[in-house]
């Protein structure tokens, strides 16, 4: 279970909730083929949770939200 960071503080970020998870989706598969995290040290292991905390540390932005 991901308890950080938390969906209200992703939600801050990204306004739409299915934009969040197309978001992080995509940049779960980049960084699965890539492997180039914009963030040092993520809590996460996993992917998903990596690009989550990329868009919490708002190193990720959807085009139409910046």
């Amino acid at each position: 279970m991901m308890l950080e960071p938390s969906i209200d503080e992703l939600q801050e970020k990204v306004k739409s909730k299915y934009s969040l998870v197309t978001l992080s989706a995509k940049r779960a598969r980049q960084l699965r083929e890539l492997k180039n995290l914009r963030i040092e040290s993520p809590k996460s292991h996993k992917f998903v949770g990596m690009a989550l905390e990329e868009i919490a540390a708002e190193e990720l932005k959807l085009e139409d939200e910046q």
